[in-house]
């Protein structure tokens, strides 16, 4: 047994007690299968000790309660080259390190006969990436829904980037869809650690460099050309995410790979460059909106939608010096969200526009905004935003 084994031997559970709770693995217990990385189950388990929920605690920060029934079950490859033995000690010790109610919560982990397995909480409603590019499980996800989600996934990065305690900071650098769960009641919960980090403590402006790894269309370009890596990195891949919420697809949609081999990021930049970004919005959020729509100011209100396009673009600055902290990108999305919610209707919500026109409206303003702006330097640039905000602020 490895030291790792050890240090989390009270986190082991029986590969037979698993197999017995998918069926051998069964297909009817699968949810999904990662692009190889991973197949996913979800099935009942009953190998802990209910009668003594608390034997087990107090250990470390990684212990959790014994009684844990409905749980999904990650099983990863043998013999993969991106996942391997390290990454997969890497991500227990990240998820033992951590605490926060928008990150998973490891439940257990089997290492037996070539098997790596480890055993999350339920996420009820599976992942980000499973609603992305199919219409009617996008309709569920209405825009005020999207926010929050949006919020949350902020909210767990900025915890890893600078509220965690011994002033420890994680760079999770696999930020993506794919790794975003959602409960049942449609709460974010970041997964997949893996690939994590940790950032020495007292160095918040420092680089670690190390080989960059990533999915390519959510990897920050600066650390695939230099190998730098700086939070900065996760704020680029989270900002990928809010453009795939924002338009409905997939990162690496093919509609987006025909443009540009690295897929939704550069194909943002450019719309927002040129004032075509109305054409990259989900038509679904538009619905939302229409007149037809009998469910009253569901979809996106105008300064919502706004305030949510300016940071993810700032998120997705090709430079890591452009781009804002997550505590900034917190910040204005709950803005977002509190447009959202404003029951007051401004004057220059008509009624006889359609709240889509609306949106395509708000959006070719906005594109012709950030393209002047793009005159400017880049210092400048940011200093603009910042005013802009400060201003609004104030008002």
């Amino acid at each position: 047994m490895s030291s790792l084994e050890r240090k989390f031997e009270h986190l082991k559970i029986g590969l037979d007690d698993i197999k017995l709770a998918t069926n051998n693995f069964s297909e009817t217990y699968t949810i999904a299968a990662k692009d190889g990385e991973c197949t996913l189950y979800r099935a009942e388990l009953h190998c802990f000790d209910k009668e003594n929920p608390s034997s087990e605690k107090g250990k470390n920060k990684g212990d959790h309660t014994k009684g844990h029934n409905n749980v999904v079950i990650k099983r990863y490859p043998s013999g993969s080259e991106c996942y391997g033995v390290e990454e997969f000690f890497t991500e227990i010790e990240m998820l033992s390190s951590v605490e926060h109610p928008n990150i998973v919560t490891l439940i257990g982990f089997c290492i037996e006969d070539s098997e790596m397995i480890l055993v999350i909480e339920n996420v009820f409603n599976g992942y980000l990436d499973d609603y992305l590019g199919n219409d009617n499980d996008m309709r569920i996800l209405t825009w005020e829904k999207r926010l929050k989600i949006c919020i949350e996934v902020a909210n767990a990065l900025e915890h890893l980037h600078s509220g965690m305690e011994d002033q420890k900071m994680i760079i999770h650098r696999d930020i993506c869809s794919y790794n975003i769960g959602l409960d049942e009641n449609w709460r974010a919960k970041i997964d997949g650690f893996g690939a994590s980090v940790f950032l020495p403590p007292n160095q918040e402006d420092e680089a670690v460099y190390i080989d960059w790894r990533g999915r390519s269309a959510y990897i920050d370009p600066e650390y695939e050309k230099t190998d730098k890596l700086k939070r900065e990195s996760d704020v680029y891949s989270f900002g990928i995410v809010l453009l795939e919420i924002l338009c409905g697809r997939a990162a690496n949609d093919p509609i987006y790979k025909k443009e540009s081999d690295k897929g939704l990021g550069p194909v943002a930049r450019q719309s927002f460059y040129t004032g075509t970004l109305e054409d990259m919005i989900d038509p679904i959020l538009k619905e939302e909106t229409s007149e037809n729509n009998f469910v009253l100011k569901r979809g996106p209100k105008k300064e919502s939608l706004r305030t949510f396009m300016k940071i993810a673009y700032q998120c997705v600055a090709e430079t890591q010096d452009q781009r804002p902290t997550m505590k900034v990108v917190v910040k204005e999305l709950e803005k977002a969200l509190s447009f959202q919610l404003n029951s007051e209707v401004k004057s220059d919500y008509v009624v006889e526009k359609s709240h889509a026109s609306v949106i395509e409206t708000q959006v070719v303003e906005f594109s012709n905004e950030l393209n002047s702006m793009n005159m400017t330097s880049k210092s400048e640039n940011f200093e603009i935003h910042n005013k802009e905000n400060m201003l609004h602020d104030q008002s």
